[in-house]
């Protein structure tokens, strides 16, 4: 693993004209192996999910997003697949669904880019259109 900047933009809504953008730069840690590469970092009061960690595990066909610490889920972003997860947090779990229209990575040794268009249903009615453009980069001076 590596020290890496992460710079996350986040946009969500119900639909464009609602459309609510969040983006920051936090500190995190990366290895990238041959078919697969991780990033992980501490959610911030900012984000809402303050003592929460974070991880992104990107694979050859998904891209799999861990949370763990005061909520718990995972997500599975496939290309043109719905994949429903639970979400867990000190009040209680939902299910949910997330079903990706768009992933892409170009991630190599150094860092790179995520792209991921989703949205979140619950029974199955959309509760809110997604999009992550995440930037992860080497700490300047740490290699």
């Amino acid at each position: 693993m590596r020290d890496v900047l992460i710079t996350i933009k986040g946009t969500q809504g119900q639909n464009a004209s609602e459309c609510e953008t969040i983006e920051f730069v936090t500190q995190g840690s990366y290895c990238h192996q041959k078919e697969e590469a991780v990033f992980s970092y501490m959610e911030s009061e900012m984000t809402g999910l303050q003592g929460t960690k974070t991880t992104f595990r990107i694979g050859q066909e998904a891209i799999t997003l861990t949370r763990e610490g005061t909520l718990h889920a995972q997500m599975v972003f496939e290309r043109g697949k719905k994949h429903t997860f639970l979400y867990e947090t000190p009040y209680g779990a939902t299910a949910m669904g997330v079903s990706t229209r768009h992933v892409h990575h170009g991630l190599d040794a150094e860092g790179g880019a995520v792209e991921i268009d989703y949205s979140i249903d619950v029974d199955s009615v959309i509760i809110s259109e997604n999009r992550f453009r995440i930037q992860v980069t080497p700490q300047k001076g740490k290699a």
